[in-house]
C-alpha cells in the first residue's frame, strides 16, 4: 500500500522499534550474503542532506583488520574505564561494550566530507548534516537488520583517528560507526545498559514550545 498504512501496520513498526537493541552478545553463525544485501539496501533509501548520499562503508573482513579495531576498542575502553571510580567503576568493568570478537559481520561506516554529490546543497550552511544523513541511514539499516531477525550493535568506544589509519580511508571520510552484525543470543525489548543498572530511560519525551 502506497502513501497510507492502517493500524495492523502500524503496531508492527513499533513492535519492531521496540526491539531494537543494541546488541554485544552474538552467536557466532554466519550471515548470508542475501540477508546482509537485504539489509544494506536500507542506505538507498535512506535521505540526505542534497542527495548527497555520504555514506562510505568497510565490511572489515580480514584478520589483521579486525585485530587492528579490537585492539583499539579494548585500548580505549581501558582508558574510558579510568574516568569512573568506585562502584561506578566496577560497574562499568562488568559491562559488556562491545561483541567484536563474536559478531560475524564488522562494517566501518564513514562520512564523505569531500563527496561532489549534491553539489554541496544545504551543507553548505550546516555541513555536518552529511554526517548526519549518514547517522540517519544508519538507523534504517538498524531496523532493517532487527526485521531479518539480526542484532546490530553499535560500538562507540574506539580512536576514530587511529580507525581510520588502520583501514587507509580517504583524507575526506569522517569516521562515524563501527558496527558488528549478527544473530543475537538472545532478544529483550529492554537495553542492556538498563538491565545493568547503568541508566535508565526517560519517563517522557523532552519537548517544549515557544
Amino acid at each position: 500500500m502506497q502513501g497510507s498504512y492502517g493500524p495492523e501496520f502500524r503496531a508492527e513498526l513499533l513492535d519492531l522499534m521496540r526491539w531494537r537493541r543494541d546488541v554485544r552478545r552474538f552467536r557466532t553463525d554466519p550471515v548470508e550474503a542475501a540477508v546482509l544485501d537485504r539489509c544494506l539496501r536500507a542506505f538507498a533509501l535512506a535521505p540526505s542532506v542534497g542527495l548527497s548520499e555520504p555514506w562510505r562503508l568497510i565490511q572489515v573482513e580480514s584478520e589483521a583488520a579486525r585485530a587492528a579495531a579490537i585492539d583499539n576498542f579494548e585500548c580505549t575502553n581501558a582508558d574510558a574505564l579510568s574516568v569512573y571510580d568506585g562502584d561506578k567503576a566496577a560497574l562499568y568493568a562488568r559491562l559488556k561494550l562491545s561483541g567484536m570478537r563474536e559478531a560475524p559481520v564488522h562494517l566501518a561506516v564513514f562520512c564523505d566530507e569531500d563527496t561532489v554529490k549534491g553539489a554541496g546543497l544545504g551543507a553548505g550552511t550546516m555541513a555536518e548534516t552529511r554526517a548526519w544523513s549518514v547517522v540517519g541511514a544508519i538507523s534504517l539499516f538498524w531496523l532493517a537488520a532487527r526485521s531479518e531477525g539480526l542484532g546490530l550493535g553499535w560500538v562507540s568506544i574506539l580512536d576514530p583517528d587511529r580507525l581510520s589509519r588502520d583501514l587507509a580511508v580517504p583524507a575526506g571520510w569522517r569516521f562515524i560507526a563501527y558496527l558488528c552484525l549478527g544473530w543475537p543470543e538472545t532478544t529483550d525489548d529492554t537495553p542492556e545498559l538498563e538491565r545493568e543498572g547503568w541508566e535508565a530511560r526517560a519517563p517522557a519525551l523532552i519537548m517544549e514550545r515557544r
